[in-house]
């Protein structure tokens, strides 16, 4: 779903942005939260940022393997929903513009003019709507682990036809062709509703993996276990709760190596044998005659455009290549920008320790 130049006019293109940046700059607050746990749990305060640049990194690598929908249509995953309830829908939201940012400067997909737009309908709607229902549904499911990955397939099914209906919306005030609104919203979110099973799946089987091997890696996981039972007396009372386990021992460096091993094979590998089909935006627009005033990219002469590696002409290598250097770019950029965040809610927790001691 991404959108390119010269779909949406100027002046919602600009609105679409002004929300972008403002969904970016609460996210940016809201991730210290996310990414710094208990403002005492310094020790381990370098360890959160790089497992959310790998998930920004997995979600870009996913976006490339296009799998078939229907007939003459594929689709690909969207993220929001993997991200916000792996790593918190701040810090989800962040992940997304890491990855479409990366995107749109060097593989030019996706328009530098729709970034705000792109934004707005995958980064901002698809996380909201996603980890809203999810936080809804876990709240009245059984206290489980499953059931964290029956909710996680329930946002995902949801959030991308909600993301194809936000796009539409902003279509309909700022699209530059005359047609019919009502047909486009229908071929939209019918085709993302199908797009929205695949979409489920993968992210179902994504969380349910990590929950398996790191569930308190997971952000949507946290405070879900049931305590242990135990009768005393005749009557049931909560069992003592574990000692943690050491930072050391509990350091995720095995687990971030995996991820970015898996994201480096999906990108480099599996890639290629994604499915060549437009996706769902793409044959709407083809179909409806959106894509008539579609302009050319401004990084259209990029060396990795159409995410191809400029003068190899054997597409596997070329393709498999430019994959590896976006999971590496976002891995760094998405890890850089946590970093930051991380460390300006480090000093805050730092400052409030000094001002108010125990």
């Amino acid at each position: 779903m991404h959108v390119p130049d010269g779909f949406i006019n100027a002046p919602v293109s600009v609105a679409a942005g002004v929300v972008a940046a403002g969904a970016v700059a609460v996210s940016l607050r809201g991730a210290r939260r996310e990414l710094g746990g208990s403002p005492v749990a310094l020790a381990g305060a370098d360890r959160t940022a790089p497992l959310a640049g790998l998930v920004a990194a997995f979600v870009f690598a996913v976006q490339m393997l296009n799998f078939p929908v229907a007939a003459g249509t594929s689709g690909h995953l969207l993220g929001g929903a993997l991200a916000a309830i792996l790593v918190g829908p701040f810090t989800g939201v962040l992940c997304i513009a890491v990855v479409l940012l990366m995107q749109a400067i060097l593989f030019a997909d996706g328009g530098l003019t729709a970034l705000g737009v792109n934004i707005t309908v995958m980064g901002v709607v698809g996380v909201l709507v996603a980890y809203g229902l999810f936080r809804g549904l876990v709240k009245v499911l059984p206290r489980t682990r499953r059931s964290v990955t029956v909710a996680s397939f329930v946002a995902a099914l949801v959030s991308v036809p909600a993301a194809a209906a936000a796009f539409t919306l902003l279509y309909a005030v700022g699209g530059l062709t005359d047609v019919p609104i009502g047909s486009v919203l229908t071929a939209m979110v019918g085709v993302h509703t199908l797009i929205g099973i695949g979409e489920a799946v993968i992210t179902m089987l994504t969380v349910g993996a990590v929950i398996a091997v790191r569930p308190d890696l997971v952000y949507g996981a946290r405070g879900l276990s049931t305590p242990l039972k135990l009768r005393v007396g005749g009557e049931l009372v909560d069992a003592p709760a574990a000692e943690p386990a050491p930072v050391a021992a509990r350091s995720p460096r095995t687990f971030w190596l995996a991820g970015l091993a898996t994201s480096l094979v999906l990108a480099g590998f599996v890639s290629f044998y994604a499915s060549a089909n437009p996706d769902g935006l793409e044959k709407v627009a083809a179909d409806k005659g959106i894509d008539k005033t579609v302009e050319e990219h401004a990084a259209a002469d990029s060396p990795l455009a159409d995410y191809g590696v400029e003068n190899i002409t054997d597409a596997r290598l070329s393709g498999g290549l430019a994959g590896v250097i976006g999971v590496g770019a976002t891995v760094v950029a998405g890890t850089g920008v946590f970093y930051v965040v991380r460390r300006r809610r480090s000093e805050d927790a730092r400052s409030e320790s000094v001002q108010n001691p125990v």
